[in-house]
């Protein structure tokens, strides 16, 4: 890449060193203007007709007034042979250009066959418009004939799609900021990436009013996928209004200036401008070069976002393309990321709503820019989830990297989280009890795809209710895999000095010492089943020195005094099956007990689930409270005794990565 680089400033530099010692010319390319199309009416007149000779008065007014304006109207009346006439000039050409540009214009529609006694025509050039009839138009939108100019080229962007939602929504702040302005003019220039601007024109004949201009723009605007779908270029002129736009700067390039000539002259005056003309020269090459080494500086000693990816995550380079949005495109479906759209909020940012080009709703997870931790966590949900497919996990579409940004895009889930029907006070809706065991079975068979269906063995590490979504369905998806972990598949355990995930949720060897294991989400997973049952929070909380689950004490209770069905949520209502019940209770106790070995597998679990002549084992005694003073070599669990020579207290945190909330 920076040999690229350098490889196109040489070039520049070159270049520009031609164009400063041929000044002529430069100067006659600046002078010339290009004809685009014209649109004659058949309907004729005789050379010697009065309507003919107004016409000549017309044409005449418009060479002479183009000197001093870019935009001119008028009528020469007569009776039943008036002509209604007008030109514009591109709003960014000097006057001498546009008195040439009229000039041509004027010439060709007197001399061309096609247009030559004529009662009606437009013609378009590059830098100017021509417009005659023998009925009136001014102030009236005309948006026929119209002509559409294309670039060959296609953009190369990862979509097609993507891009013209970005050229749209600027295209359409480049024809609102035309409308208000009294030239009816504007140009713009977009960031569509790192590499990569937009430059955006839109103009309207200055006789229409702001709203006509809005609503000639509008239209040439809807043309742009008929005409320039996925092309680096592109125009829809019409009699009022016109757009255009070019991955290139292409207006702004020519000054009021006249050309200066190099005349013949002898001695000082020539050697004079030879010697400006080199030292000019001169001081530019330093600056590209001095351009050019900051560039292979700042390249040899921070690698770009994508490399990063690439080499960390043990992504591809192709799949990283596919994945890769645009931040224009991002801010274009989100609104800019307006409060609106706004869904969630978590530990690591903000959550957005937003709708593609093509109708596709997508859920927009924006990390915080001061959140080092987020970084983290975002490396590691790409390489994860981008890897990962199941119906019961949030289908990843992508992410953005762009300068501070750091971006995830998923499918959007419209009915929010779990918990937000579990636990949510004002929520009328409560979920029937087929609903929470569909539930139940969904979660199950997406850990169990995590832990040994995929071709990682992946620990999620926060399986909570606001970490799963419910879609149109009422189908469960677990989300957030900023904490997950990847291990072996053969491995039974892996350990961590940095414990982070939310209390309630966390088994007690992780909050303890640190282990995690597929045993480590089978405990968080039990705790969820009960939420489910119940109806109520596992309020786990941190006293001094202990953590204690509440839910769990309140669950063993009534299954040690054989009255599990009284932990059911009393909103159910007795519309249930007393069977699925006492199986779920059993099922959750199972899955949080202390010792990690006495709990089921998730391919265990999901058969309990599925068999309804299964006979479960009994459950012991949970443990409601962890002490962290405990010395853990008199735990049953041999594992945490060998962990206990090496434990470091860990930090625990208790965000959640991202809640979403009703809005």
């Amino acid at each position: 890449m920076a040999s690229n680089n350098l490889v196109f400033l040489i070039f520049s530099c070159t270049f520009v060193i031609t164009l400063l010692n041929f000044p002529t010319t430069k100067a006659q390319n600046e002078d010339r203007v290009y004809f685009e199309y014209q649109n004659c009416s058949p309907n004729r007149t005789s050379s010697t007709s009065a309507y003919q000779n107004n016409l000549i008065t017309l044409l005449s007014s418009f060479t002479s007034n183009a000197s001093a304006t870019l935009f001119y109207n008028t009528t020469i009346l007569s009776r039943n042979n008036t002509v209604y006439g007008l030109f514009m000039c591109r709003g960014d050409i000097p006057l001498r250009l546009c008195k040439e540009c009229v000039a041509n214009a004027t010439e060709k529609l007197s001399t061309d066959p096609e247009c030559k006694n004529s009662v009606e025509a437009v013609m378009w050039y590059a830098e100017c418009k021509l417009r005659y009839s023998n009925v009136p138009f001014f102030s009236v939108v005309a948006t026929s004939p119209g002509i559409f100019l294309v670039s060959p080229s296609d953009v190369t962007t990862n979509s097609t799609i993507s891009f013209m939602i970005f050229l749209r929504d600027a295209m359409n702040r480049t024809a609102e900021a035309a409308a208000v302005s009294d030239a009816r003019f504007s140009t713009k220039e977009t960031n569509l990436s790192h590499s990569q601007t937009v430059y955006t024109l839109a103009q309207c004949t200055q006789d229409l009013s702001p709203q006509n201009c809005r609503t000639c723009l509008a239209e040439a605007i809807k043309d742009l996928p008929t005409c320039c779908d996925g092309k680096q270029g592109g125009r829809v002129v019409f009699p009022s209004c016109n757009i255009w736009y070019e991955m290139y700067l292409f207006y702004g390039l020519i000054t009021d200036n006249p050309p200066q000539r190099l005349a013949p002259s002898s001695g000082k005056g020539l050697s004079r401008t030879i010697i400006l003309i080199l030292i000019f020269a001169i001081a530019l090459v330093g600056l590209l070069f001095g351009i050019c080494c900051y560039i292979l500086m700042r390249r040899k000693t921070r690698k770009s976002n994508n490399i990063i990816l690439i080499e960390n995550l043990g992504l591809g380079s192709s799949t990283i393309e596919s994945l890769q949005f645009s931040l224009a495109i991002i801010e274009v479906a989100t609104n800019n990321f307006a409060d609106d759209n706004k869904i969630g909020k978590g530990g690591f940012g903000e959550v957005y709503k937003g709708i593609l080009i093509d109708g596709t709703s997508i859920a927009v997870k924006r990390l915080s820019r001061n959140s080092k931790q987020g970084l983290e966590e975002f490396k590691n949900e790409v390489m994860l989830i981008a890897k990962l497919q199941h119906r019961n996990l949030v289908a990843f579409k992508g992410f953005c990297l762009d300068e501070e940004e750091k971006i995830l895009i998923y499918e959007y889930v419209p009915n929010k989280s779990l918990d937000y029907f579990l636990f949510d006070t004002k929520q009328e809706d409560c979920l029937t009890w087929s609903e929470r065991y569909k539930i139940i079975e969904g979660i199950a068979k997406g850990i169990l795809y995590l832990h040994d269906h995929s071709r990682l063995k992946v620990i999620h590490r926060d399986l909570k209710p606001s970490n799963v979504l419910l879609d149109e369905n009422m189908d469960p998806k677990i989300s957030d895999f900023g904490l997950a972990r990847i291990v072996e598949k053969d491995q039974q355990e892996g350990s961590t000095k940095r414990i982070i995930g939310t209390y309630g949720y966390m088994s007690p060897e992780y909050a303890m010492f640190g282990q995690f294991s597929e045993k480590s989400d089978v405990y968080s997973f039990g705790v969820m089943i009960l939420e489910i049952i119940s109806g109520k929070k596992n309020m786990g909380s941190y006293e001094p020195h202990r953590i204690v689950n509440y839910l769990l004490n309140f669950v063993w209770e009534h299954w040690r005094d054989e009255t599990p069905l009284s932990t059911l949520d009393p909103k159910l209502k007795g519309n249930h099956s007393n069977i699925e019940v006492i199986r779920c209770v059993k099922i959750g106790l199972l899955c949080v007990q202390e010792n990690p070995d006495a709990r089921p597998t998730m391919l265990t679990i999901v058969s309990y689930l599925n068999g309804h002549l299964v006979e479960l084992p009994s459950p012991l005694e949970p443990t409601f409270s962890l002490d962290r003073r405990t010395n853990p070599t008199n735990s049953q669990n041999p594992s945490l005794r060998q962990f206990a020579n090496n434990f470091i207290s860990g930090s625990i945190n208790e965000m959640s990565i991202s809640k979403f909330y009703p809005r």
